[in-house]
């Protein structure tokens, strides 16, 4: 597992490397993972990535596993026992926001069938494969992500900024940036 070129940003931490390895890149049509991955980039903002992996499990007890059904009908009580969660990041804008965003979840889902069905629109509902010979050449934001973000916020969505969609579309396979020299370059 270790003497596999991977992509740059990967640390030898097994977190990173199993995410990297088993997850990041890889297309998600699961809306319910999809609400996770949405929640957990957006709790990511202005930290570091695995200082959320390492705490995603705690993540998703406390998030009833990203049911968006559930997490929709949080109230203020649930909200104060959020904050004091310490297996989380106790940030009450972040925690109101995964809330915020289930209700606008659970209205696209009504409109389109499925989060995937809307989600995937941005970028023609095919991976977009990238050639980076490294890390440094990946942009923070694209013009799909771009336009991701405007129409999120327009749906009342939170913390989905252009770099947070960008990362988010990382994540889920919308985007496949693994490196030339990543073993798994374009073989996702």
């Amino acid at each position: 597992m270790m003497d596999r070129t991977r992509c740059e940003w990967v640390t030898d931490d097994p977190i990173y490397i199993v995410y990297h390895d088993d997850e990041w890149g890889r297309p998600t049509h699961d809306d319910q993972s999809l609400f996770e991955m949405l929640s957990l980039e957006g709790a990511q903002a202005g930290l570091s990535w695995i200082t959320i992996l390492k705490r995603r499990e705690n993540y998703r007890e406390a998030f009833d596993h990203f049911d968006p059904e559930k997490v929709a009908c949080y109230d203020s009580d649930k909200v104060h026992e959020l904050i004091q969660n310490e297996g989380i990041i106790r940030n009450r804008r972040k925690i109101e926001s995964v809330i915020t965003n289930a209700m606008a979840f659970l209205k696209i889902q009504r409109e389109f069938g499925s989060f995937d069905r809307y989600i995937w629109q941005f970028v023609g509902g095919e991976p977009i494969v990238n050639d980076w010979d490294e890390h440094a050449e990946v942009p923070a934001t694209t013009k799909e992500s771009e336009q991701m973000s405007k129409d999120l916020k327009k749906r009342g969505f939170k913390f989905v900024g252009p770099t947070i969609c960008y990362a988010f579309m990382q994540a889920t396979g919308m985007v496949n940036d693994h490196t030339k020299k990543c073993f798994l370059g374009k073989n996702v």
